[in-house]
Formats: structure tokens, sequence, C-alpha cells
């Protein structure tokens, strides 16, 4: 008998993002042996997660578990997993806009969700939030088409469109759109907006720090003072926010804003939270956008809002995202979408010393 189960596993880039792809039912359903289960996997708790499938970066230490819905309206559920890299940890508090882009292709080809002609639409439920994310996918042979002619910033070459429309992305994680009641607040002396619209934000503008808003991720994450004096000013976002101590989670996110260099509507720089996102988060897009369509944020003091349906293109360090914003159920609560594409890239099975799953022998049918 070897020393490891065989889980099988599909490792794919989703958007601007990188992990494996498992079925729920392929993983334990505790909770806890499942995110050491995962730990174990990425190789988490080394920066270079050498003895893992990680890739020794937060946005290639992802995973997407895939399941049967469990809400109404909903075809599959979508459980995100941040594996940290240095720390061996795992937040599953938040979406992973990116990582989405994988999901409905994963569960076509994986048989939970059939393909239409032409093209297929598959409604997700985050399982993280509790929102619904539709899904559309060029379906032309009755598979998921990974080849076209959609060329994202951060990702080389071109792939088939895959379009996210976020449902129902207001207060995903706290309720509210403005968790504390406040379009803009001051914190330790700076002026902020506190929004939770797919992903709970800080925005802060880049000035109000002492900086540009266009260096480079490297040199972002080369500035100690800064990156201290962002965690002071997430950490307390996130008690105002209804969030508790966040020290050890990865939201809210810091993000700084500056005027536009390109002819977008505004610059980003979008902290994961100890690091500078060299493109942008697809959710962290959508939250940005969505406070530049509202007047008194700090977004909106830059980029001037403007009335609904607009495309707000948003300047990160890899080049732009492009955010449609359109009327929602309710007044500012706006429907957000973005164009991502996925690519699948290995399929087969990923090994587990038996020793990590020693208490889920349910497992042995994969063995």
């Amino acid at each position: 008998m070897s020393d490891y189960w065989r889980i099988p596993c599909v490792l794919m880039r989703g958007g601007t993002s990188r992990g494996p792809f498992f079925l729920a039912s392929d993983l334990p359903a505790d909770p806890q042996a499942r995110d050491r289960l995962l730990i174990h996997v990425m190789g988490a708790g080394h920066p270079l997660e050498i003895d893992g499938i990680g890739g020794g970066h937060p946005l290639t230490s992802k995973v997407a578990i895939i399941g049967r819905p469990t809400r109404p309206g909903a075809d599959v559920d979508y459980l995100f997993a941040q594996v940290k890299v240095r720390e061996a940890q795992v937040d599953t508090g938040p979406n992973c806009g990116n990582m989405l882009a994988g999901v409905a292709p994963f569960a076509i080809e994986a048989g939970l969700v059939p393909a239409q002609p032409g093209r297929t639409a598959v409604r997700i439920h985050n399982v993280n939030t509790g929102t619904l994310i539709e899904a559309s996918v060029e379906t032309p042979r009755g598979v998921p088409a990974y080849d076209g002619d959609t060329r994202i910033d951060g990702v080389p070459g071109t792939a088939a469109p895959i379009r996210l429309t976020f449902l129902d992305a207001a207060g995903a994680l706290t309720g509210r759109l403005f968790p504390t009641g406040r379009h803009a607040e001051e914190i330790d002396g700076v002026r902020v907006t506190c929004i939770d619209m797919a992903m709970p934000l800080v925005l802060i503008e880049a000035a109000a720090l002492g900086r540009a808003g266009d260096e480079s991720p490297a040199a972002l994450d080369a500035d100690r003072e800064l990156l201290q004096r962002l965690e002071a000013i997430r950490r307390e976002a996130g008690r105002r926010m209804g969030l508790g101590d966040v020290a050890g989670r990865v939201v809210p996110k810091p993000v700084l804003l500056s005027p536009p260099r390109r002819g977008g509507a505004l610059t980003a720089r979008y902290f994961m939270p100890a690091s500078c996102h060299t493109a942008l988060a697809a959710t962290g897009g959508v939250g940005i956008a969505t406070a530049c369509a509202i007047e008194g944020t700090v977004a909106a003091e830059i980029a001037r809002p403007a009335r609904l349906p607009v495309s707000i293109e948003i300047e990160h360090p890899s080049g732009r995202l492009s955010v449609a914003l359109s009327e929602g159920d309710a007044p500012q609560r706006p429907r957000a979408s973005v164009i991502r594409t996925a690519r699948r890239l290995f399929e087969g099975h990923v090994c587990v010393l038996r020793s990590v799953l020693a208490e889920t022998p349910r497992l042995t049918a994969i063995a």
C-alpha cells in the first residue's frame, strides 16, 4: 500500500490567477480536515511552496472547490480558498473573481452543468459570500471553448471570452454596500471609503499617504513604511465594517487610488493585503468601479460619477480592467459585469500523504 491518496484535480488559470480546481465530493467534508489537506497540497508555509503545487505567490496559491448547488436558482456551488504562502493558513472569507472565470468551464467539463448550443449560462453560488454570479461561456461544439481573440491585461496571448455578471454583489460579506453607513470617513488622519461590493475594500487616495499611486508593485512591496500604514488603516476599517479583528484575514483589501495616466477613469493599486497585485482582482475592480459611480466616495472624487449604464476603465500595473455598470434592483446597488478568460492547464491527480488525511477514511475510494 502506498503512502499517499490520489485526489482528482484540474489546474486552471482563471483571469490573472491560477490554482487547482477540485470537486467538493473529492475533498473532506470537515472544514478543518479540508484546510489541512489544502495546506499540504499547496505547500504553504514555505516562500516557494516547494513541497506542493502552489506557485509561491498569492495569485498562484488559490483553490476553487466546485459542488452541487445549495442555493435555489444556482447551477453550482463555488467555494474559494486563499492559501497563504508563508503561513500555513487558509482563508475562505472572500470571493475571487479571477478564479471565478474558471468555474463555469470546469463545471461543464465535470458534467455538473449541461452545455447548450453556442453559449452556456451558468449561475454560480459563491459560498464564501452567499452571492450569485452568472457566467456566460462559449460552447460552440458542446464543450467550453478556450481558444479565442479576447485579450485581458496581465495575461499573455488571447483566449475565449467569459462574461461574469455579479447579480447581487452589494454587501456581499457585510450585508451593506457601505458597511459603516458613510460614503467617506477618516481613519488615522486619512480620508477613506469603506465599500463592500463583491469584495470588502478600503479605498484610499494615494496622495494622502504621500505616494503618486502609479508605482510598480515591486516598489510598493518594498515600501515597508507604506505597508505598515496600510495595515493599520485596514484593521481599523475592518473593525468599523463589522468584520471584527482582521489581523489574520485577507479582507478588507486596501486600495490606493490616483488620477488616470492613460485615459481611464482612475489608477488603482490593489493590495492582497500584504503585497500589491500585479494587475487587479476582478472583484476588486467591481468594488472600485461601483464607488466611482456614487457621489461622495474617494473614488468618485477622482473619477467623477457618471450616470448608469456606464463602463469604468480602471488602470492597473498590467494595463486596464473594464467594468460595465447598469441599474440593479435598488438605488445605489448597481449590477456589474466584467470580461475574463480561463484556460485548462493540467488534469490528473494530486498526491496527498495518508498521514495528512488519517482522520478521513471516506477517501479510501480514490486511493
